[in-house]
């Protein structure tokens, strides 16, 4: 029987957690907000990467219910953010694109709400304190196990950002140095045909 309980906590976990996970266009001297609603307690997480445009970078903005800026970063590429809800209300989440004149950005994020604190209302007995230490340990596991997905999603990303980068690095190197080669040549071409002509013997007639 406890067995069966302890199957029927894990499947009430996908209920626990709730994970929003977004890719968004932020235009030049535009800023994109989102929101969810949480109890007082709730902790909340917010995970970002600037993903294309520009210098990477992106300013992001936290503030809660009462427009009280909970936490703000100008010109960041990537963050990771973790917080309690102070209070019971909506928090926004803003991305702001306004020191961009003409570059849009791409940025990724995901957004993390756990499960509202529960009350403590009577005592409880040897049983009822036994699952629900049962179904704290499931709910703990869950939410670890959903923030190493989103680590991995996070690596992901970077990675790819990071290959595409060196990747343009090793074009732009080797059209380089290409053209240098071009130039060299060139070069010694014109030296050779320069001193061809400087030691060439004219002949009167």
């Amino acid at each position: 029987m406890k067995f069966i309980h302890s199957i029927f906590a894990l499947f009430l976990l996908q209920c626990f957690v709730q994970t929003n996970g977004y890719f968004i266009t932020v235009d030049p001297h535009s800023e994109e907000c989102f929101f969810d609603r949480a109890e007082a307690g709730t902790k909340l997480g917010l995970m970002f990467e600037t993903v294309e445009g520009g210098f990477l970078d992106i300013e992001v903005r936290i503030s809660g219910p009462d427009q009280k800026v909970i936490y703000q970063g100008e010109k960041e590429s990537s963050g990771k953010y973790t917080f309690s809800a102070y209070e019971t209300g909506i928090y926004h989440y803003c991305f702001s694109n306004k020191m961009s004149t003409l570059t849009p950005k791409v940025v990724m994020f995901s957004m993390e709400i756990g499960e509202a604190p529960k009350g403590t209302v009577g005592a409880v007995n040897e049983g009822e304190a036994g699952h629900t230490k049962l179904e704290d340990m499931i709910r703990e596991l869950s939410g670890t196990l959903t923030s190493i997905k989103h680590e991995q999603d996070y690596m992901h990303v970077r990675d790819r950002i990071h290959r595409s980068i060196n990747e343009s690095t090793n074009s732009r190197v080797v059209m380089w140095s290409f053209f240098e080669a071009i130039v060299l040549i060139v070069m010694t071409v014109g030296q050779v045909y320069y001193l061809k002509r400087f030691f060439e013997v004219k002949r009167v007639v």
